[in-house]
């Protein structure tokens, strides 16, 4: 049996092979490594005496590619290493409510301890191109095993994939998954099967980018208004006393997705009766070539910008532009979100700031509110973790890991389910 990958841990033991009538080989794997403080994982690997394999985690152990066998030794022995995360408890953390009378309230949420049952979730993503969508990745991944729940999660091609995430979701409800959550691509665009997932009596979580639909159980986000509203005070914070205009060009994020209309809202609101001005306002789905595209052609018809603000892609690209172009002592860079790109941009004294809206905390917020719904249990209807600034200031004290995905984390599209296709 041959294996490839690259690891990085202590051991993987065989314990004990089986064969049953289907001549399908049952082998059921203890993992000790020292990456998961000392804790024993158990795998289990169905390998037939074709080659052919079944895992009933994932498609693929933490990279491993297997090469077909002919045969199945009593025993296998083999050494490698299993990339895993802390299982700390992340609560209880500060939320605020939203969209009632409590509204603006700030509480501690903590979340139920276990499941009463494996529910079986379906989570859909507008795409999993940028480190943003990876966090609310590990936040829900983390909180499914917690919780005791199974998971697949769906991506859809990017913001200008409406027709991809509708076909995912109807998939979700042809399956008769038991609860959906949903990163919108749009605003408006998923309002109908909103309607009829309610009517099948599906829970629906919306996460993040927010939907206009008045059937949702609950959502699990911060208010993008608000974060464009920080992104911009912080701008004109710093230029109280300007005596001339600040130039900004304003790069919000995609065409119709709803935390943009509300991130464009907050950000004119705060610089409004100031001395900002937006000189520009530049929309495009954040992927790295299509911000960039939009920041060479705002340098070529602006020459006297101040500030580069605007979402996370174009933040990170931006370092590398104006670099590229000697304009690193004229021109500075805020973004209105947090990403590891932007943590490494304020640490490194390239970005300004950006605030934080808690990406991991928001996904475990919404796998905890689904589980709940489920559960009978009660839950808050409207909430997201509290909004506050990262800068040169607090970069070095803050909890990132509230933020961030691990170093070494890699999209997880599928939590203890057992079925996949070879």
């Amino acid at each position: 049996m041959l294996i490839k990958g690259h690891f990085n841990c202590l051991s993987l033991l065989a314990k004990k092979c089986s064969r049953d009538s289907r001549n399908v080989y049952s082998c059921f794997y203890v993992v000790m490594s020292s990456d998961w403080i000392g804790s024993t994982q158990k795998v289990v690997l169905d390998m037939d005496y074709q080659g052919m394999y079944k895992q009933t985690r994932s498609k693929r152990l933490c990279g491993l590619a297997f090469k077909p066998i002919k045969k199945l030794s009593a025993l296998i022995v083999f050494f490698f290493s299993i990339p895993a995360f802390s299982a700390q408890d992340w609560f209880p953390f500060p939320v605020e409510i939203h969209g009632s009378a409590a509204s603006g309230e700030i509480l501690n949420y903590t979340p139920v301890n276990k499941a009463s049952r494996a529910w079986d979730l379906c989570v859909s993503f507008p795409h999993m191109k940028d480190s943003y969508w990876l966090a609310v990745n590990f936040g829900i991944a983390e909180e499914v095993r917690r919780l005791g729940v199974q998971m697949q999660l769906h991506k859809a091609g990017g913001y200008d994939d409406l027709a991809t995430q509708r076909k995912q979701l109807k998939q979700c409800i042809e399956n008769g998954s038991d609860g959906v959550i949903i990163g919108a691509i749009s605003y408006e665009g998923l309002n109908d099967l909103v309607e009829e997932m309610v009517k099948k009596k599906i829970p629906i979580i919306d996460l993040v980018n927010g939907m206009s639909s008045q059937h949702i159980h609950a959502r699990s986000l911060v208010s993008f208004e608000e974060m464009g509203y920080q992104a911009g005070a912080y701008v004109v914070s710093h230029h109280k006393e300007a005596t001339k205009p600040v130039n900004v060009a304003w790069f919000p994020g995609p065409v119709g997705a709803g935390w943009v209309i509300a991130g464009d809202k907050g950000f004119k609101e705060a610089v409004s009766n100031s001395a900002v001005n937006i000189v520009t306002s530049r929309y495009g789905d954040t992927d790295k070539s299509t911000q960039e595209a939009l920041l060479l052609d705002v340098l070529e018809k602006y020459p006297n910008l101040d500030y580069i603000v605007g979402n996370a892609v174009t933040a990170a690209a931006a370092v590398k532009v104006i670099r590229s172009k000697g304009l690193n002592n004229e021109i500075k860079i805020i973004s209105y979100y947090f990403t590891p790109e932007v943590y490494r941009g304020i640490k490194r004294g390239q970005i300004l700031g950006a605030p934080t809206d808690s990406a991991v905390i928001q996904g475990r917020i919404a796998v905890d509110q689904l589980v709940r719904i489920l559960d009978g249990e009660s839950f808050l209807k409207d909430v997201g973790p509290k909004i506050y600034v990262i800068d040169k200031h607090n970069i070095h004290t803050f909890d990132k890991s509230t933020s961030l995905a691990p170093s070494g984390f890699r999209a997880t599209y599928s939590v203890g389910v057992p079925r996949f296709s070879n």
